[in-house]
Parts: C-alpha cells; sequence; structure tokens
C-alpha cells in the first residue's frame, strides 16, 4: 500500500474529524433553541456587524448564497433576524438582528471556553491551531477561485 494513502497520513481526515466533533460537543446548546451549526455560524456573523447583505455572509462562511438563505430564511422564522431590501442596492437584501437574535450572543458568549475547558488542550496550543487552520483556509481559498483545480 502507498504509505501517502494510509488514513493516518491525511491531513483531510483529522481536520474533518475534528469539525465533526466541534459540532457535536456544540449539540447539547443548540438543541434547546432548534439551532444548527451552520444558523449559529450565521449569528455569530451577525453578532459581530449588522446589518449584513447575504452575499457578505455567505462570502464570510465560504458558502453560496443558495445555501444561506434557507438558513436565514429558518432564522427569520423563529424572530431572530429580519430581511430586508438594501435601501442602496435594490438586488440586495440585508439581515437584520432582532432583540431575540441579540439576547442569544449573551446565551452563547461563555459556550466557546466551557467547550475548551472539556478538551485537554491548553488555550495557547489551540489559538496557535486556529491562526495555522485560518492562514491555511486562506491559502486553499485563493487556490480554489484561482481555479487551479477546476
Amino acid at each position: 500500500m502507498n504509505k501517502k494513502l494510509k488514513l493516518e497520513n491525511q491531513l483531510c481526515f483529522p481536520i474533518y474529524a475534528a469539525s465533526r466533533l466541534i459540532t457535536q460537543m456544540y449539540a447539547p446548546h443548540f438543541k434547546e433553541l432548534d439551532l444548527t451549526y451552520p444558523q449559529y455560524l450565521v449569528f455569530l456573523v451577525l453578532w459581530e456587524k449588522a446589518p449584513q447583505k447575504v452575499t457578505e455572509i455567505a462570502n464570510l462562511l465560504l458558502l453560496d448564497t443558495g445555501t444561506v438563505t434557507p438558513l436565514i430564511k429558518r432564522m427569520e422564522q423563529k424572530g431572530w433576524v429580519t430581511r430586508k431590501r438594501s435601501k442602496t442596492d435594490e438586488r440586495a437584501v440585508e439581515v437584520h438582528l432582532t432583540a431575540e437574535g441579540r439576547k442569544l450572543e449573551e446565551k452563547f458568549a461563555s459556550i466557546p471556553d466551557q467547550l475548551l475547558c472539556d478538551v485537554n488542550c491548553k488555550k495557547e496550543e489551540l489559538n496557535s491551531l486556529r491562526t495555522q487552520l485560518n492562514k491555511f483556509v486562506v491559502e486553499m481559498n485563493k487556490t480554489l477561485k484561482g481555479g487551479l483545480h477546476e
């Protein structure tokens, strides 16, 4: 067997596994609100800066608008956000947080630290890992947008 093809030698597998495990760790916190992890990511974008255009949210999350729009519609049905046509560009839709959506920010503020306590890693190690992964994501995104592997 080619050693390059062994599971333990793959970069993609530990990233995939870590992503699934992180999502599982968040799941109990989301369950009571019937919130999904992708909706939580939309909240993170909006808690940082709202309103945001749907296209801006999609770009920040590296998703297409066809994926983000249904998430936002469900969030709107729950009273967490509202969608409004942009005053400067009627083709664009802006997403605004409601008071209820803002309240959730307080509820979730302590969860990342709680989850870190459950993992046997030092905060500095996790910060370093996040920095490296962010750089890796930027480089992969550049490569894919550059059409090198289409």
